[in-house]
């Protein structure tokens, strides 16, 4: 995948319900040039009796790559899991498997900012050539930009990075004119959606955000301000994914949703970020 920013479907547009070769077909169709994986998708595939080596044959059967690999948490805890400690053996496996720099991380437990800038410095010095990348979630650990600036800069690492999606940015009430120059520079890669206008109530805003996002463009949120504002600032992302967790979608099929996701995405982009569909 010689393509500068990718666009990338994410793990979870795409369900967990469809096999490998589904999910990739799907990708292919819509016209996005990459797929993303969590740890659990991979294990799903291996379950169906794939191999490193199946998985592999399906990409370049479809000549579409792995450009997105997630999710690494709990990594704030002194006292880790060894489920928590596979799983991050696992994403850089699967680093190395698909040529991947990056791993999208999320935080729920909620730590001051010295205490999580040290643990992800922990974190950072593990994954080595990795880049790990901080998503702040307003239900999370890490609600915003805010924090999420402070915890990278106080981990102070070359591979402490940070990921800005628009559902999240968006539901943490930040306006489109906060991002600097100096933290875009942070950005490894963005993942874009849409949302209605009115939020689910706070208590339960985590189950919005898995099951009723909207496709970019398709909502209240203006992701094409979002989009501006990333372009305006600098930001060169790895991978632009499009994570669309819905329900709704998913109903119609991993088929309908891939073209539905793709199509209003790269309309997003044509329009805001035009940049980032160019080779």
């Amino acid at each position: 995948m010689s393509k500068l920013h990718p666009i990338t479907v994410s793990s979870w547009t795409l369900g967990d319900q469809c096999t490998f070769e589904e999910r990739v077909a799907a990708a292919k169709k819509a016209g996005y040039e990459g797929i993303g994986l969590r740890a659990e998708t991979y294990i799903d595939a291996l379950n169906e009796g794939l191999f490193d080596a199946d998985i592999l044959a399906i990409l370049e059967k479809y000549d579409i790559a792995v450009t997105e690999v997630e999710y690494i948490v709990q990594w704030a805890e002194d006292h880790r899991s060894y489920e928590q400690k596979y799983k991050e053996q696992l994403c850089f496996h699967m680093c190395e498997l698909f040529g991947v720099a990056q791993i999208n991380c999320g935080l729920m437990e909620d730590y001051p900012v010295e205490h999580t800038a040290q643990k992800l410095k922990e974190l950072c010095a593990r994954a080595g050539q990795y880049i790990i990348g901080v998503e702040p979630m307003p239900y999370s650990g890490i609600p915003d930009l805010k924090k999420g600036w402070e915890v990278v800069k106080g981990a102070d690492c070359d591979n402490a990075m940070l990921i800005l999606d628009t559902w999240h940015w968006v539901r943490a009430d930040q306006p489109y004119d906060i991002l600097t120059e100096e933290m875009a520079k942070k950005v490894v890669s963005v993942q874009i959606n849409d949302a209605y206008e009115r939020p689910y109530a706070a208590s339960i805003l985590r189950d919005e955000s898995m099951h009723d996002r909207l496709a970019p463009g398709t909502g209240a949120k203006d992701t094409a301000g979002f989009c501006r504002m990333l372009r305006e600032a600098g930001v060169n992302p790895k991978a632009v994914g499009v994570e669309v967790i819905s329900d709704a979608i998913l109903a119609t099929g991993v088929e309908a949703a891939a073209k539905h996701t793709y199509d209003n995405a790269v309309a997003v982009l044509k329009e805001a970020w035009p940049e980032m569909l160019a080779d």
